[in-house]
Parts: C-alpha cells; sequence; structure tokens
C-alpha cells in the first residue's frame, strides 16, 4: 500500500497531499486583499514556491494548474507575474476559469497546482 502524506494541516484542509511521486496542492489565494492582480498573482506565486520547497518539489515540477480569477479582464496582468515566475520551457498544463465569488469582493485570484516530487 502506498503511503498519502498530509501536508500543512488545518483545520478545513491540506497545504498539499502527496501520493505516489504526486503532490496535490489546494487552492492558494493572497492574504493582502490591498493588492492589485499582479500583486496578489506574486504573492501567491511565492507561497507556492515556498511550499513546493517543503515538500521537496519546485515550480518546474508542475504538472498542473487551475487559476480561478473573478475578472477576466484582468488575465492578461495575471498572465504577466505568472509567466515571469515559471521558466518557459517548464509551463504545466493550465487553465484559467472565471468566477463570481472567490469569498471576499476584493480577493481577485485563486491558484490550486499539481506537481512531480520525489517520492
Amino acid at each position: 500500500m502506498t503511503k498519502i502524506q498530509r501536508h500543512r494541516k488545518s483545520a478545513h484542509l491540506h497545504g498539499a497531499v502527496e501520493h505516489n511521486g504526486v503532490l496535490y496542492i489546494s487552492g492558494h489565494a493572497a492574504h493582502d486583499l490591498s493588492q492589485d492582480m499582479a500583486g496578489q498573482t506574486r504573492e501567491i506565486c511565492d507561497k507556492l514556491d515556498a511550499l513546493l520547497a517543503d515538500c521537496g518539489s519546485d515550480k518546474s515540477r508542475l504538472l498542473q494548474a487551475r487559476i480561478y480569477i473573478t475578472d477576466m479582464k484582468l488575465k492578461d496582468e495575471m498572465n504577466k507575474v505568472w509567466l515571469s515566475w515559471l521558466d518557459g520551457a517548464d509551463l504545466p498544463a493550465r487553465a484559467t476559469i472565471g468566477v463570481a465569488d472567490l469569498g471576499d469582493p476584493r480577493r481577485l485570484i485563486e491558484i490550486a497546482t499539481v506537481a512531480a516530487v520525489d517520492a
């Protein structure tokens, strides 16, 4: 039986769950909601860097990303930060999904990812 490892446990979710060399990362959002789309995206990317490192992975090993944004007109602003964070050779499969609500009207973006990790 393969082991399931849970990272960054909280009362209602885990920051990531690892199984069979795959790291399933929960949706992450910015804490500082006074920021614009670029600022919130940058904060999330920083959080993902730290979480991936804690779990033995990094952004070059991202397999998939689901990006939820509340205003598709801000997609280009998000893309600029997202693409500057990633090496163009290591892009994950990705979907950007427009949503009406992310729990707070100031929250503009949430990102959930899947990454490879050394087992």
